[in-house]
């Protein structure tokens, strides 16, 4: 049986660091693993069935904003991811609860701050700070959309948006072309989408700051 487990996924290397150092010091109990991109991230989920929390960045590479967390949440759907950002908008912290996310964390917060959030989602509440930002139809309907995939579907998603042919996206995950059109017929129609444009511009709607106010006057 693997080991509890608790997953830093950042791309900040001392950041990064410093967020294990100080969950070493308050989680003995747990293993810490670290992720730098959305396939470190993929692979140390798959790799360690003990994870129990992941503690996630929103813009790592290989991540289109809220992508990573929305890949997390339909593959693991019983693993509570927190968030944290060094972007506290309100708009951010509510897109990040509507997407799933267990728990908001900002960068600037201090270590106890950072501890007190992880102890209370692993007894299994949601901890979120004070939002101004309403909840957003169109972001709770993009997120049912997107349940609908399967884990590969979502992946094949994610080349597809960035533009590759069918025939690159077979060799980056390993499997036949003919697969690859299966997933995105399947894609397409999931969506509601007719195109690969129409595919692209949905999944830019995940980018963190898809759809936030220019400023915060122009929040509810």
């Amino acid at each position: 049986m693997s080991p509890p487990a608790l997953l830093v996924a950042d791309d900040h290397p001392l950041f990064r660091a410093a967020v294990v150092q100080v969950i070493r010091g308050r989680f003995g109990a747990f293993e810490v693993l670290e992720a730098s991109s959305a396939s470190s991230l993929s692979a140390a989920l798959a790799a360690h069935p003990g994870i129990e929390l992941v503690l996630l960045d929103l813009t790592m590479p290989g991540t289109h904003g809220f992508s990573a967390l929305l890949h997390v949440r339909g593959a693991y759907p019983q693993l509570p991811v927190v968030v944290i950002s060094s972007n506290d908008h309100p708009r951010i912290i509510r897109r990040a609860q509507q997407f799933g996310a267990s728990g908001f964390i900002s960068k600037a917060a201090a270590a106890d701050a950072i501890t007190a959030v992880i102890e209370a989602v692993l007894e299994g509440d949601t901890v979120f700070p004070s939002m101004a930002a309403e909840l957003s139809q169109e972001d709770a309907e993009l997120a049912a959309r997107l349940a609908q995939l399967t884990p590969h579907q979502f992946k094949t998603l994610l080349y597809l948006a960035d533009g590759l042919l069918n025939k690159q996206i077979a060799q980056e995950m390993g499997v036949t072309e003919h697969t690859v059109k299966v997933h995105v017929t399947a894609i397409l129609k999931k969506l509601g989408c007719h195109s690969r444009t129409q595919v692209a511009v949905l999944v830019r709607n995940l980018e963190a700051d898809g759809g936030m106010p220019t400023d915060d006057s122009a929040l509810p």
